[in-house]
């Protein structure tokens, strides 16, 4: 395991988290946007050099904070494609959290435009006050393929969705 990479997600992770919080609770994100940009940058070099940052190169909570870049880097959609696929590899090698993989499926399918598969992306309502979950495909199986990855019911996971402290950050 590479202690000092593994250090350095968790420094940027909670960096994130700190800047998202704060852009929740302020209404300016010019820090998160830097802060993102940059840990974007990061990561890509990271991969360039080590591949996916997974379990067996970082830990659970390394490659849990790695996870957590990659998904906030929605300035770079071909980059999170990218992740997506490295991903996809590292589920077979069972070197990644199987929730990661379907969590960042669903970040690029709504930039994309597209339905979500695992429903774990969700959206404020039109008038801003309740959040709700972009549209998924084929509904009726929703909850199959969310065991499938580990995920809680969906029913479970809109309670606590919706039931969030608007200034959670994820």
């Amino acid at each position: 395991m590479n202690h000092d990479l593994a250090a350095e997600f968790h420094r940027r992770a909670e960096q994130d988290q700190v800047a998202r919080r704060h852009a929740l609770e302020t209404g300016d994100g010019r820090d998160l946007v830097r802060i993102d940009a940059d840990n974007t940058a990061w990561l890509k070099q990271v991969i360039e050099k080590h591949g996916w940052p997974g379990i067996a190169l970082v830990g659970e909570q390394g490659a849990d904070e790695a996870w957590l870049l990659a998904q906030h880097a929605d300035r770079a959609p071909g980059f999170q494609r990218q992740v997506l696929a490295l991903l996809r590899d590292a589920l077979e090698a069972e070197d990644v959290l199987p929730r990661h993989f379907a969590y960042l499926t669903d970040r690029v399918l709504v930039a994309a435009g597209e339905l979500q598969v695992y429903g774990t992306q969700y959206t404020n309502d039109p008038g801003g006050e309740n959040l709700r979950p972009y549209p998924v495909t084929d509904p009726d199986q929703l909850d199959v393929r969310r065991a499938s990855v580990g995920l809680e019911p969906a029913a479970e996971y809109d309670r606590r969705m919706r039931s969030r402290d608007p200034h959670e950050s994820a």
